[in-house]
């Protein structure tokens, strides 16, 4: 009897769409259907056909208009493409409109992150956000429940928990919607506690945010010798991540890496993963990110700060972080430190720029020290209290006792002398 061959799962086939509208230049929708390739690939799709239209704004109808239709309808069948990906969010009039003329799958770029999303998904919290996002994205959608909605045959914009709500009705999705904000809602609440807590001990957090691939989690793990896992992909953190940080003085601080950002996120997947960006709102140091080497730099930037602005996190202190520096010449370095001075240079991967970034860290945080010597009472409660919070705050370098007498001289960072009563 011979045996059977198991063949490796087959690659969706994919047709990216993309539009130059009104004032667009043609140069960033190319960039832009760049970066939704490689989202097609993050999802598991092979790219077989890339499409730009122009024309002043997209057909309400068609989005491309009828004869651009016909031409998609004719390449797909040609490169045998199995869904096609369009670079914009589009209508359910639209998604149903273009199904029907194009007989294959029709995603938009919206759906097509929240799959990326529903696949890495791992902690409980970051599931919940995903469902929520996808289910909100779903409800508008499900008017006339047409085939555009009907997909449950797997691929790309059907996994993930939308996979088994695409026929519900919209009282059952409008119930489970109410019940994921009541669990999200209890996530904000217990996340709110733990960052009083780490408040009333006076360890400082910061923040690392930045587009997605910026080269924030290998960022943290040099930080924090962690073993997060970090690749040339997009979307790979997307659980937040929290861990303590000892400098070699033995002073603490606390780092966490954060969901990356992208042009055009989701206003469903901002709302979602409000719980999770609080974080940053909360931060007492935002580190941004940037990708140094890539060539749409300065849109990056303006994704990030536009989100920034959405999670109410423009009001906390900012560092500019240049990662990938090792990429530029030196000409490109010197034009970059002379357009961002107060930015800093960095090379996550090489080490390159870290010492300084930690001592900006530790400038900012008011984390430098004060040599101190402190009088403490041994038998009173609340000085055993200070000397506990010394110990753990402070780097002491002598501690004598006698007669009941404690005498303690440490090195105080700036941040907690106060709270010392100092």
């Amino acid at each position: 009897m011979p045996r059977s061959v198991t063949r490796p799962p087959r690659h969706e086939r994919a047709a990216l769409v993309g539009l130059i509208a009104g004032r667009a230049r043609r140069l960033d929708a190319e960039r832009s259907l760049d970066e939704l390739a490689g989202l097609a690939q993050a999802a598991g799709a092979q790219v077989v056909l890339r499409m730009l239209q122009e024309r002043p704004k997209p057909d309400p109808s068609t989005f491309l208009g009828a004869g651009k239709i016909e031409t998609l309808a004719a390449s797909c069948a040609e490169t045998e493409a199995d869904v096609v990906v369009f670079d914009n969010e589009l209508t359910p009039a639209q998604l149903r409109h273009i199904e029907e003329e194009v007989g294959r799958k029709i995603v938009d770029r919206t759906q097509l992150i929240l799959d990326i999303f529903a696949r890495r998904a791992r902690t409980r919290e970051g599931k919940l956000q995903v469902e929520l996002a996808q289910l909100k994205y779903l409800l508008p959608r499900l008017v006339g429940s047409g085939a555009a909605l009907s997909r449950l045959g797997g691929g790309i914009g059907t996994r993930g928990p939308g996979e088994t709500k695409l026929e519900t009705d919209r009282r059952r999705i409008r119930t489970r919607i109410h019940a994921l904000n009541a669990e999200i809602e209890h996530v904000r609440q217990r996340r709110a506690q733990l960052r009083e807590r780490r408040q009333k001990t006076s360890v400082p957090t910061v923040a690392l945010v930045g587009y997605t691939n910026a080269g924030k989690t290998t960022l943290f793990n040099v930080l924090t010798r962690a073993g997060a896992e970090a690749s040339d992909a997009l979307f790979v953190t997307l659980d937040p991540l929290v861990r303590q940080v000892r400098l070699p003085d033995n002073r603490e601080l606390l780092v966490s890496d954060t969901v990356g950002f992208i042009d055009r996120l989701p206003h469903a997947l901002v709302a979602a993963f409000r719980a999770t960006l609080e974080e940053v709102g909360e931060a007492d140091l935002v580190l941004h990110v940037i990708d140094a080497a890539a060539a749409d730099r300065e849109r990056r930037i303006a994704a990030v700060g536009q989100v920034l602005d959405e999670v109410g996190a423009t009001d906390v202190p900012l560092v500019a972080v240049f990662n990938k520096c090792d990429q530029l010449t030196p000409e490109e370095r010197r034009r970059l430190q002379e357009a961002e001075p107060d930015a800093l240079c960095i090379s996550a991967l090489t080490r390159g720029g870290v010492d300084e970034l930690v001592e900006t860290m530790t400038s900012r945080l008011a984390l430098d020290v004060r040599r101190m010597t402190i009088e403490l009472d041994a038998n009173d409660p609340a000085d055993r209290e200070r000397i506990a919070r010394i110990y753990r705050h402070a780097r002491v370098l002598v501690h004598e006792a006698r007669d009941g007498r404690v005498s303690i001289v440490a090195d105080v960072p700036r941040r907690v002398q106060a709270s010392l009563g100092l």
